[in-house]
């Protein structure tokens, strides 16, 4: 892999992951852009004790643009976009519009593919495994940065889940905090060790494992399942064998294995509801600890990969009980979901 860093014409980082070692990256952006300004502030909700990123800047961010103006293809033939050069393998680079900056944080636009009209399920194995090494060089990034305590890297798929932009990107979000999901996760995992001794990660993943209903692939690296108390009606968990705290520890065992997983698992979710229906919608989404803490070493770095799509031109939506009360009720029960799962697989 070769990383090669630039700015753009507005001071904005932008980084090149190319698989061969000789691809020249010396474009220049030539847009006559102003300077990013931006108005991100985090507000803590006293009653809950979690955090809100207020940034009305992001109102006029990008908004469904027709694909010969879309910003994250390579410029062409004239028509300038946040990627200078004509061609890319991954392209990452500060996002315009975001949701943390400064000393809030920080938030990156990871574009998986050039090629417009792909997702991440047509990638090669190739491919997958240079944006797995993005992923992790920008974990390592982001982590020496004063202002990060937590890494988020992240797909939104689909115009289902609010996806502003066609193209197949991801985002990466450095926190100035350790998420509300987490530390549910590191409160849970500390009151485990203490009643029995063991790590509740490792407990998790035994119990899946043995039980084998849920459970949809298993690799000799890594093992995927629908949890016992799955929220969404199609909800996949991805844990590497070996518990590790984050992605920058994963060993090569399981980063050579990692893109046929991850292929074969996406390829599976457009799959569950039969030919001829549009692409799955979904997120996927990177738990990593926390950079330093208590409990960081008893997490578990792990993948979540989820549909709101229930059924057939059906939508789970966060009503009453979920918005309202937190109380998922999930209409799929998680070892039918399993099931089909394992049915979808690759011939």
């Amino acid at each position: 892999m070769k990383k090669t860093v630039t700015t753009l014409a507005d001071g904005r980082e932008l980084i090149y992951y190319d698989a061969a070692d000789d691809t020249v990256r010396d474009a220049v952006d030539q847009r006559p852009l102003d300077p990013v300004s931006t108005s991100s502030e985090i507000r803590r909700d006293p009653l809950l004790g979690d955090a809100v990123a207020i940034a009305s800047h992001r109102q006029a961010r990008t908004y469904h643009p027709p694909a010969d103006a879309c910003p994250l293809c390579p410029t062409r033939e004239g028509r300038q976009s946040e990627i200078p050069d004509d061609h890319y393998d991954v392209a990452v680079f500060e996002n315009r519009f975001p949701s943390l900056a400064g000393d809030s944080g920080r938030c990156e636009v990871v574009c998986f593919t050039s090629d417009h009209d792909a997702s991440f399920a047509d990638l090669t194995e190739e491919q997958a495994a240079l944006v797995l090494a993005a992923w992790t060089d920008r974990t390592a990034a982001l982590a020496a940065l004063g202002q990060v305590t937590q890494v988020f890297c992240f797909e939104n798929r689909g115009a289902e889940i609010g996806v502003t932009l066609g193209h197949p990107h991801g985002q990466i979000y450095g926190y100035p905090f350790v998420t509300p999901r987490t530390e549910l996760m590191l409160r849970s995992a500390a009151r485990h060790r203490e009643e029995t001794g063991a790590n509740l990660f490792d407990a998790v993943v035994a119990r899946e494992e043995k039980d084998g209903s849920r459970v949809v692939l298993a690799t000799d690296h890594w093992i995927a399942f629908v949890p016992y108390a799955a929220h969404w009606p199609y909800e996949v968990h991805l844990y590497p064998r070996r518990r590790v705290p984050d992605l920058r520890e994963l060993d090569e065992g399981a980063r050579t294995e990692f893109p046929q997983v991850y292929l074969e698992l996406l390829r599976r979710f457009d799959r569950i509801f039969g030919p001829g229906e549009p692409p799955t919608p979904y997120i996927s989404a990177w738990h990593q600890a926390p950079f330093e803490g208590d409990g960081r070493e008893d997490f578990a770095l792990h993948l979540e990969l989820f549909t709101i799509r229930r059924t057939s031109g059906k939508l789970k939506f966060l009503a009453g009980s979920e918005s309202g009360m937190s109380v998922f009720i999930n209409d799929v029960p998680p070892e039918a979901a399993a099931e089909r799962l394992r049915e979808v697989a690759s011939q």
